[in-house]
């Protein structure tokens, strides 16, 4: 193994939620008022962390998101994972083999804490996942595709940034890997990959990845 680090992004990567999440997200938005279509969603959305959609709309529009907009929405989203949500195909296969390696990696999502762990024990990912293995946009302020959050995982992990490899599935995610000096192999499970420019390689089933990581 070439990396001393695996940092995964969690929603796309590890869990199958970005159909679930940003068709709640566009049809949230458009029930207030800014007509959002799923593929908009996808575009404008995909990757970032929740201060995004505020600022993005107010951007456009001048006009503030509710102040309950979080709250709201994440109670349908985690609904939506209790009734649906699964792990993404082949990841459970690539988590054993670096255990089996014993090479460390780590979760780096734009995500809160919660909405992690929902998802983790609905998909049974917890079992790999303890929580100084999860990092937040929370726990640094700004999300992607600003590097912190990916340079605050390696330092907790005890791990140089230019040894880590990050596992992401949107743009803003690559160019946060980027920004942080690390490798970065780009998921095209939905993501064209024209969209994720930068990416030191690019794989589009899970269980392509080890032989990418072993390069």
């Amino acid at each position: 193994m070439r990396y001393d680090l695996v940092i995964f992004d969690n929603d796309g990567v590890l869990v199958d939620s970005e159909p679930l999440s940003n068709t709640l997200l566009a049809a949230y938005l458009t029930e207030l008022g800014h007509p959002t279509s799923y593929e908009d969603s996808l575009r404008d959305y995909m990757g970032a962390a929740m201060h995004r959609v505020h600022d993005v709309v107010y951007e456009r529009t001048g006009e503030r998101l509710p102040a309950d907009f979080d709250d709201v929405f994440h109670a349908r989203v985690f609904a939506a994972f209790e009734r649906e949500l699964e792990p993404v195909d082949g990841v459970v296969d690539v988590l054993e083999k670096l255990t089996a390696d014993g090479v460390p990696f780590c979760v780096g999502s734009s995500g809160s804490h919660e909405r992690i762990r929902v998802g983790h024990r609905k998909t049974g990912l917890d079992e790999w996942f303890s929580d100084e293995r999860i990092f937040s946009s929370q726990d640094v302020g700004r999300g992607k595709p600003a590097p912190d959050l990916f340079l605050y995982a390696a330092e907790r992990m005890g791990v140089a940034p230019e040894r880590c490899v990050v596992v992401e599935d949107s743009p803003l995610g690559v160019r946060a890997a980027v920004a942080a000096g690390m490798d970065v192999y780009g998921f095209t499970g939905m993501t064209p990959a024209e969209r994720l420019e930068g990416a030191t390689g690019l794989f589009g089933d899970m269980r392509e990845l080890l032989g990418l990581l072993s390069r």
